[in-house]
């Protein structure tokens, strides 16, 4: 069967889409959208860079910082928490030990209390700035000769042993590793397991050799 052939409307118009044929040669190039400016806010902490909102020069890294401010090492050899007995009830405190020192013949032993651990330990460690001892070394990094001290109920005896490096034990030990002491012996002569006063009783051995 043929197929019926279609018949035009006179009236309809018949729209032909209009082609424009480009030469071979040229190239359509696309339109370059330009994206809208974005505006740059200060920061609230000023330029960084700068060091602040003042301009202050920078300061370095904060751990550069610190490594040169905390000229001494530091160690913890006691922490405990007490207890007042006030009116209204029981009131607790912190009480920290620490032994302070450059390891190059400085030493130093302080006691803090305060409501918070923080503050005990910035307490304690400017009281063992005020009681530093500088102690005379020989070139073997040891002490002169035999040192002994009482403090309270401890008794601790120091003294020179070459070649055998630091023997010694509980807070004693602390003492004279950041004393920078080598090639000595400690030993305690007595019975006491405060580190507290054992620390102070090594102190006051070294007070002998100090300068």
């Amino acid at each position: 069967m043929s197929a019926e052939p279609k018949i035009i409307d006179e009236a309809e118009e018949v729209v032909v889409p209009e082609v424009v044929l480009l030469p071979v040669d040229e190239t359509v190039v696309p339109v370059e959208t330009k994206e809208p400016e974005k505006k740059a806010f200060p920061r609230r902490g000023g330029d960084r860079d700068r060091g602040g909102m003042r301009g202050r020069p920078s300061r370095g890294p904060r751990k550069e910082r610190d490594e040169r401010r905390s000229e001494f090492a530091q160690k913890l050899i006691g922490i405990r928490r007490v207890a007042r007995v006030m009116a209204g009830g029981r009131r607790f405190n912190f009480s920290v030990a620490i032994v302070l020192g450059d390891k190059k013949g400085r030493v130093g032993v302080g006691l803090g209390k305060a409501a918070d651990t923080a503050l005990a330990i910035e307490k304690a460690t400017r009281a063992a700035k005020r009681s530093m001892l500088t102690i005379n070394l020989t070139k073997t990094r040891s002490i002169p000769r035999n040192v002994e001290a009482k403090y309270c109920a401890s008794v601790v005896e120091i003294r020179p042993s070459p070649g055998r490096g630091l023997v010694a034990g509980s807070s004693v030990r602390a003492v004279l590793e950041l004393a920078g002491i080598s090639d000595v012996t400690a030993k305690l002569l007595s019975r006491s397991k405060n580190p507290l006063n054992n620390a102070r009783a090594a102190m006051a051995a070294l007070k002998a050799v100090s300068k």
